[in-house]
């Protein structure tokens, strides 16, 4: 009777006997999927409309960006990792694997600084152009959520260090690890949708 009254305690269901935690995550993400549907459909809009400033053909560089891509999508692997560390009850092995993680995600935000800056120095700037404007607005988000995606990673990190992950680790892992799947798939859309698909100019 106490151990299925701490399972109950680390678990909350609803009426649907879906966790109220992961129902909230889910939710979250699906109004997520709507904010960077808005932002992809903007940046498709005003992708040719370059009156000023370098053309998409002219300033990308796709080599470049593809490597940064597929780090950011090995992190999803080291991600995997990690959750089934915990799903274990290996901590040390789930900390090993979520640095991984935030390690690599600090590399994609470093090669897409980069290119930020490569640009900028090209005469792309965030008024150059209404496609410029566009792009730099939809990567830029991205990186930020990208960028909270780490925070999240090494706060589940310091939690684990200090014992206060605890009870309810592998659900905490797992919604970090929903978010984190999130902003990867985001990207290879992203990726798809600027750097792959023709422009005119």
């Amino acid at each position: 009777m106490a151990t299925q009254d701490i399972v109950l305690d680390t678990q909350e269901h609803t009426s649907t006997g879906v966790d109220n935690v992961k129902l909230a995550m889910w939710a979250f993400l699906g109004s997520e999927c709507l904010f960077f549907a808005s932002l992809i459909s903007t940046y498709l809009l005003y992708r040719n409309d370059v009156l000023s400033g370098p053309t998409p053909s002219e300033i990308y560089d796709i080599p470049f960006t593809s490597v940064s891509s597929f780090v950011l999508l090995m992190s999803s692997l080291t991600m995997v990792l990690a959750l089934g560390a915990i799903h274990r009850k290996d901590e040390r092995q789930m900390r090993v694997w979520l640095l991984a993680t935030a390690v690599l995600g600090m590399v994609f935000i470093g090669g897409q600084i980069y290119e930020f800056t490569t640009f900028v120095e090209e005469g792309m700037k965030l008024d150059t152009s209404t496609f410029s404007s566009a792009f730099f607005v939809l990567t830029g988000f991205h990186g930020a959520h990208v960028t909270v995606g780490i925070l999240l990673l090494l706060t589940l990190v310091m939690m684990s260090l200090f014992g206060r992950l605890s009870p309810g680790a592998e659900r905490k892992v797992e919604m970090i690890g929903l978010y984190w799947h999130f902003v990867d798939i985001v990207w290879v859309v992203i990726f798809t949708v600027v750097y792959l698909i023709p422009t005119n100019g």
